[in-house]
C-alpha cells in the first residue's frame, strides 16, 4: 500500500467493532497492518459482522495459548510501531502481552486500546455494545421524537465515531509525540469518553440554558422547523437545514413565501406553526422535484437518499466516497491527500493466508 502512513507497521489483535474499523483506516492510508486472529476451523458468526471492514491488511493466525505462537507474537511486537487491541480490560495482561510486557521490549511502541467503558472504573469489566455506551453518555437519550423510544443510530456514534475515530486520533497523536520524545505510550480510548467529546457543543449549550434534556425540544434534534426532515408527495423525504437566517431567507423565497408570512423562528413557541406550514408545502411535490427546484441554491435542502440511491449519487462518486473493490461497493478512502495518495484498498484476505509472507517481511 502507498499513502501517508506507508512504512508504519501496525499489529492488530483480531476483534470486531471499532478496533477492526480503526485498523482498516490505518491500512487504507498505507500502513502495513497485520491482523492476528486465533486459529479456528471456520470464521465465527461474530467475525462475519466485520465483512469488508477487514480490507487493507494481511492476515495471520496464532494460538496465543501456545508458548511458541505467543513468542512469535512478542517478536512481532518488537518490530511494530502500533499495537491495536479491543479486548476487555485485563485480557492482554492475562495473555502476557500487556503494556508492562510489550513496552519494555519495544519502548517506541504505541499500545492502543479501545473499549466501551475504559480500562478502569466501576463498569470496566462489564460487557456492552455501542447502544449501551452511548446510552450512558446522554447522547442516546437525546435522539429521536419525544413520544418514541430513542432509535439506535447504526453503531455510528459509539463504535465508529466515539471508538474508531477516537482511538485513531490517539494513535496519530502518540506517533507525533514519539517523533519528539522517541518513546511510545499507551492510548486508552473509551467510547464513553469519545462520545462525550463529540457532544461537547450540547454540553456547552446545556450549561448556558440553551439545550433541554427533553428529546425533540432543541434546534438540532428535529424540533426546529428549519432543521429537520419533511415528507414529500411521494412518501420520500427532504433534509431541510437552513440554520443561518440568510439561508432560511433563501428557503422561504424558494417556497414562494415572504418573511412576514411566517412568525419569528427565533421563538420556539412559533415552531409548530412554521413546521405545519412548511410541511403542507413540501407535501405538494415529490422529493426529486423539490431537490431539482432547490439545486444550486443556498437553501440547504437536499434529498434523503436510500443506500441504493447514494451508490450512484454524482457528488459521492466525484469525491470517491464510494468505490468498487472486486465487484463489491464499499466506502472509499478518506481524507484525500495532495501528494501521498493511497492505493485502492485491497479486499479482505482469507483467515491466516498471509502467515509465511508476513513473518518473512517482519523478520520473525
Amino acid at each position: 500500500m502507498t499513502g501517508p502512513l506507508e512504512g508504519l507497521r501496525v499489529l492488530e489483535l483480531g476483534a470486531i467493532g471499532p478496533s477492526a474499523h480503526a485498523a482498516m483506516v490505518l491500512g487504507d492510508l498505507g500502513a502495513d497492518v497485520v491482523r492476528v486472529d486465533r486459529r479456528m476451523a471456520a470464521p465465527t458468526p461474530e467475525m462475519r459482522l466485520t465483512g469488508d471492514v477487514l480490507r487493507s491488511r494481511r492476515s495471520v493466525c496464532l494460538d496465543l495459548k501456545d508458548p511458541g505462537d505467543l513468542e512469535t507474537l512478542r517478536r512481532m511486537v518488537d518490530r511494530a510501531d502500533v499495537l491495536l487491541e479491543g479486548f476487555r480490560p485485563g485480557v492482554m495482561e492475562r495473555l502476557g502481552i500487556g503494556p508492562d510486557e510489550c513496552l519494555p521490549r519495544n519502548p517506541r511502541l504505541v499500545f492502543a486500546r479501545v473499549t466501551g467503558w475504559g480500562q478502569d472504573g466501576p463498569l470496566a469489566q462489564t460487557a456492552g455494545h455501542d447502544l449501551n455506551y452511548i446510552g450512558l453518555t446522554g447522547v442516546l437519550g437525546a435522539l429521536g421524537p419525544r413520544d418514541r423510544p430513542p432509535p439506535p443510530p447504526l453503531a455510528l456514534v459509539g463504535d465508529y465515531g466515539g471508538g474508531s475515530m477516537y482511538v485513531l486520533l490517539g494513535v496519530l497523536a502518540a506517533l507525533v509525540e514519539r517523533g519528539v520524545s522517541g518513546r511510545g505510550q499507551v492510548v486508552d480510548a473509551a467510547m464513553v469518553n469519545g462520545v462525550s467529546l463529540l457532544s461537547q457543543l450540547m454540553w456547552s449549550l446545556r450549561s448556558d440554558g440553551a439545550w433541554q434534556d427533553t428529546r425533540h425540544s432543541n434546534f438540532l434534534d428535529g424540533a426546529a422547523p428549519y432543521y429537520r426532515t419533511y415528507e414529500c408527495s411521494d412518501g420520500r423525504y427532504l433534509a431541510v437545514a437552513p440554520l443561518e437566517q440568510k439561508f432560511y431567507d433563501v428557503l422561504l423565497t424558494g417556497l414562494g413565501l415572504a418573511p412576514g408570512d411566517l412568525p419569528d423562528r427565533g421563538d420556539p413557541a412559533n415552531w409548530p406553526v412554521i413546521e405545519a406550514r412548511l410541511d403542507s408545502i413540501f407535501r405538494t411535490r415529490s422529493r426529486d422535484a423539490w431537490a431539482e427546484h432547490f439545486a444550486g441554491s443556498d437553501a440547504c435542502v437536499s434529498p434523503v437518499l436510500t443506500w441504493d440511491e447514494a451508490s450512484t449519487d454524482p457528488q459521492l462518486r466525484h469525491r470517491e466516497a464510494l468505490v468498487t473493490i472486486e465487484g463489491r461497493l464499499q466506502a472509499g478512502i478518506g481524507p484525500l491527500f495532495s501528494r501521498t495518495r493511497p492505493d485502492v484498498p485491497s479486499a479482505p484476505r482469507r483467515l491466516g493466508e498471509d502467515g509465511p509472507e508476513v513473518f518473512r517481511d517482519w523478520g520473525v
